[in-house]
C-alpha cells in the first residue's frame, strides 16, 4: 500500500487539482444530445432484455418433461436440452438486465449524472432502481458519505461495510476470523447487504445508534425489499402455477448473478493492492487538489472492452468515477486517457489491471486480514 507521494507539496497539489478540474469542466460543458441518446437507448435495451428474459423463463416450462405428461417418453427426454437452454438464457438474461439497471442505469442516474436533462425519468430525485435499497438512502450513504469521505478510516463506512476487515489499520477482533465467510455471504446477498448498510444497521452493534434511531429508515428499506421480493419471488412464480419453483429458481439465480457481479466490480474498485486509506486528521482543511489526490489514491480501475465497461456501470473506471461522480459515466473511458497522462506528469500512481488480477488481490487481502496482525500499521497519510 506504499507509494512515493513525498513530492506532492501544496503547490503541486493545487496544480494537479486544477488540471483534473479542467478535465471535468470540459466534459460537463460538452454534455448534450449524445448523453441523452445513450441513457435512453440503454433503458430501452434494459426493458427489452427484461421482457425477453422473463418470456424465456416461462417458455422453458413448456419443455419441462413434467409439462409433457401424456406424451411419449422419447419426446419428454428430448425436451430436456430445450428446457435448460431457455431456462439458462432467461436466468442469465434477467441477471444481466438487473446488472444494467443497478449499475450503468440506476447508480449513475441516482448520482445526478442526467439531472441536467430536466426529464423526471432520468432525474436523481425521482428515479428508483430494481434493488432493495431505496434510492434516497443510497444517495445519502453512497453519494454523500462515501464520495465525501472516500477511504477515510472511521468516516467512510464502505471500508468493510461494518462487517469486514479490509484495511490493516482497522483494529483486529476475533470476529474477523470469519472475514472470508462474511465476504462470501455479502457477495451472494449483496442487495441485502447494501440495503442494511444504507440504514446504518452496523451502528446498532457499535452503539452509535439505537433501534429507535434506525427504525424509520429500516422500515422504508423493508418496504422496498417486500416490493422487490414480492415481484420476483412471489408474483412471477405464481403465474407459473404448479411450476412455481422453476420460475422462483430462475429469479433467484438472476439475483445471485447480479449480486456476485456487483460485489466483484465494486470490491475491485476499492480494495485491491495499491489502494490507500487515510486518517481523518490528514484530511483536515483539505483543498480541492488534495481531495482529487485522495480520490485517485483511494481507487483502482479495471481494464476491458466497451461491453465490459457498460456491464460494470463504468465502475471499471473507479478512479474517474471518484474524481467525477456527476459526469455521465459512459464518458469515463475517454476521460481516463487525460487523467492517466496527468498522473504520469505528476509522478502519481494510476492503479489499473485486469479483473482477474485485481480480484485475486482482493481475496488475498480478505483472507490475510482475517488473521491477527503481527503489528498494526498506520494508514497511509499521503
Amino acid at each position: 500500500m506504499n507509494t512515493n507521494t513525498t513530492a506532492m507539496n501544496p503547490a503541486l497539489l493545487d496544480a494537479f487539482g486544477a488540471e483534473i478540474e479542467a478535465v471535468k469542466q470540459r466534459a460537463l460543458a460538452d454534455r448534450g444530445e449524445r448523453d441523452a441518446r445513450y441513457i435512453k437507448k440503454l433503458v430501452k435495451i434494459h426493458h427489452l432484455l427484461t421482457i425477453g428474459a422473463r418470456l424465456s423463463i416461462f417458455a422453458s416450462l413448456l419443455f419441462l418433461p413434467a409439462s409433457l405428461f401424456g406424451f411419449s417418453i422419447a419426446l419428454s427426454i428430448a425436451s430436456w436440452p430445450l428446457f435448460w437452454l431457455l431456462f439458462s438464457a432467461g436466468s442469465i438474461g434477467l441477471g444481466i438486465a438487473k446488472i444494467l439497471d443497478n449499475m450503468e442505469i440506476g447508480h449513475n442516474i441516482i448520482h445526478g449524472q442526467y439531472d441536467w436533462m430536466g426529464d423526471p425519468r432520468f432525474h436523481s430525485r425521482h428515479y428508483d432502481w430494481d434493488t432493495n435499497c431505496p434510492g434516497d438512502q443510497w444517495a445519502y450513504s453512497h453519494n454523500y458519505e462515501h464520495h465525501t469521505y472516500t477511504n477515510i478510516l472511521d468516516k467512510d463506512r464502505d471500508i468493510g461495510y461494518g462487517i469486514l476487515r479490509m484495511d490493516p489499520a482497522q483494529k483486529w477482533h476475533p470476529a474477523y476470523l470469519a472475514n472470508p465467510i462474511f465476504a462470501t455471504l455479502l457477495m451472494l446477498f449483496f442487495d441485502m447487504g447494501v440495503a442494511l448498510h444504507g440504514v446504518e444497521i452496523d451502528s446498532l452493534r457499535s452503539g452509535r445508534k439505537t433501534f429507535k434511531d434506525v427504525w424509520p429508515e429500516l422500515k422504508l428499506s423493508l418496504r422496498k425489499t417486500a416490493q422487490i421480493w414480492g415481484k420476483d419471488f412471489i408474483l412471477y412464480p405464481l403465474l407459473a402455477g404448479p411450476l412455481f419453483p422453476v420460475v422462483l429458481a430462475a429469479n433467484v439465480s438472476a439475483s445471485v448473478i447480479r449480486n456476485i457481479w456487483s460485489f466483484s466490480i465494486i470490491f475491485c474498485g476499492h480494495f485491491p493492492d495499491g489502494v490507500h486509506s487515510f486518517t481523518e486528521a490528514s484530511c483536515e482543511n483539505e483543498s480541492r487538489g488534495r481531495w482529487y489526490y485522495r480520490q485517485l489514491l483511494g481507487s483502482a480501475n479495471l481494464t476491458g472492452g466497451k461491453l465490459f465497461h457498460v456491464m460494470s456501470g463504468n465502475l471499471s473506471h473507479q478512479i474517474e468515477h471518484h474524481l467525477f461522480p456527476d459526469v455521465p459515466a459512459h464518458r469515463y473511458a475517454e476521460m481516463s486517457v487525460e487523467v492517466r497522462q496527468i498522473c504520469e506528469k505528476y509522478g502519481l500512481p494510476y492503479n489499473t489491471g485486469p479483473l482477474y488480477s485485481q480480484y485475486a488481490t482482493v481475496w488475498v487481502k480478505i483472507f490475510k486480514l482475517a488473521l491477527p496482525p503481527r503489528n498494526t500499521p498506520a494508514p497511509q497519510a499521503a
